[in-house]
């Protein structure tokens, strides 16, 4: 369907609106169905071939639920299709699992996990790169597009002032189908998603586990839920996003005593 536009001729044009209309209305009523389904529990199980699987973070990036596994690598959280879940430990290579109807149906699933590689001291060989802006071809950097940036900029967007289509005798069919059947709203969660993983990334690539035990004072069962806590202040995540460690760890510092704060009542 991408790509496509509805021409507007001459004549009698109600037959084709009419089955444009009900087409829609269709997508609208199967996307309804699919995207009905309500979180459950569902039990799932950590192989590891050469390490425990006791301890593993397992978080939920759609309800920002987490959960730790038992020395069995056992263990059960609330997910539904298409929920994606992040596997941590300090000993094992991360993970990442989408939710699939079938595990969602059955209520179980298995994942396998692996321990992380000490790696020997390497020598560096710098090259020096060019790019358009080096070459002056452009000014300024051209914006990057994450892989679910680009799924969403490709399904495109409904808004009201493309109705003016109408006028010039053709209108975008995508967004409005996608806007429809729910998908453009799928795919903004999507893109919301990636970008928390992404902002996990750089705070595991900046900070190891010892700063938030020795520095912050973060629990090690607390590691993993605290992240998702930094996530959530734009001041920590622009800091990031600058590449400013000396001013993220600073407002890192006071977020974790506002943390440690609430989890201390939560408690009472």
């Amino acid at each position: 369907m991408e790509g496509y536009e509805i021409l507007l001729l001459p004549g009698n044009s109600a037959a084709p609106m009419n089955q444009i209309t009900t087409f829609s209305f269709f997508l609208f009523f199967v996307s309804h169905a699919i995207l009905a389904q309500e979180e459950k529990s569902i039990k799932g199980k950590i192989v590891i071939k050469d390490a425990t699987p006791l301890g593993v973070s397992i978080t939920n990036l759609n309800n920002e639920k987490e959960v730790f596994s038992n020395a069995k690598g056992e263990f059960t959280i609330l997910a539904k299709p298409s929920d994606v879940l992040v596997f941590y430990s300090i000993n094992l290579d991360n993970q990442r699992k989408i939710i699939d109807v079938k595990e969602y149906e059955a209520g179980n699933f298995s994942i396998e996990m692996t321990s992380k590689v000490t790696e020997l001291n390497e020598v560096e060989i710098l090259i020096p790169k060019f790019d358009a802006v080096s070459l002056r071809v452009l000014s300024k950097p051209a914006k990057k597009f994450t892989p679910a940036e680009r799924r969403l900029a490709t399904a495109g967007e409904f808004r009201p002032i493309q109705l003016l289509g109408l006028l010039g005798g053709s209108l975008p069919l995508d967004p409005i189908i996608n806007s429809i059947s729910g998908r453009t709203s799928k795919l903004k969660k999507e893109v919301k998603i990636e970008k928390r993983e992404q902002f996990l990334e750089k705070i595991e690539e900046n900070f190891d586990d010892g700063v938030f035990m020795n520095e912050v004072k973060i629990p090690l069962h607390n590691i993993g839920e605290f992240k998702q806590f930094l996530i959530d202040h734009t001041d920590f995540t622009n800091a990031l996003t600058a590449k400013n460690k000396v001013m993220a760890f600073f407002i890192m510092s006071k977020l974790a005593a506002e943390y440690l704060n609430l989890i201390h009542h939560e408690k009472q």
